[in-house]
C-alpha cells in the first residue's frame, strides 16, 4: 500500500502540529499539484517567513517523489469529475486531481482535511488528526 500526502498534512507537519508518525510504514510520495500548492505558498509569504518556508517546502520535495499527471491520470480525473458532477457534488479542483493521481497509481490520500476526498468513488482516505 502507499499514500499521496495531501497539502494540508504538510502544512500541518510545517507548523508542527501535525505527524506523519501514524501512517505506518506505508510508501509515501506526493501529486504534482502538491508541488504547485507548497511553492505557492512560498511565493507568497515574504521577508524571514518566505526563506523559512522555502526551506521546508525544499526539504519536503528532496523527501518526497513528486507524482506527475499523466494522461491515465486525466482519464481518471474526467471520469471523476462526471461522476461528482452528475450527483451534484463539487470537489476542489486540486483535490480532484490530486485523488485522480492516487487513484491510477492504487494509492489512497493521507490528509487533514477529508471532506473532499471522501466524496470520490473507490478512494481509500486516510484523516490524520493532529
Amino acid at each position: 500500500m502507499a499514500l499521496l500526502i495531501d497539502t494540508s498534512l504538510l502544512v500541518g507537519l510545517e507548523r508542527g502540529d501535525a505527524s506523519i508518525e501514524t501512517l505506518g510504514d506505508e510508501e509515501r510520495a506526493i501529486s504534482v499539484v502538491t508541488v504547485t500548492e507548497l511553492l505557492h505558498g512560498v511565493h507568497r509569504a515574504r521577508g524571514a517567513q518566505q526563506i523559512r518556508r522555502r526551506a521546508v517546502v525544499e526539504a519536503i520535495l528532496a523527501a518526497f517523489d513528486a507524482i506527475p499527471i499523466t494522461e491515465r491520470v486525466a482519464r481518471i480525473h474526467a471520469d471523476i469529475w462526471a461522476q461528482l458532477s452528475a450527483r451534484g457534488s463539487i470537489v476542489g479542483n486540486h483535490d480532484l486531481w490530486i485523488a485522480a493521481t492516487a487513484l491510477s497509481h492504487g494509492f489512497g490520500v493521507a490528509t487533514r482535511d477529508a471532506r473532499d476526498f471522501e466524496r470520490v468513488p473507490g478512494l481509500r482516505v486516510l484523516a490524520v488528526r493532529g
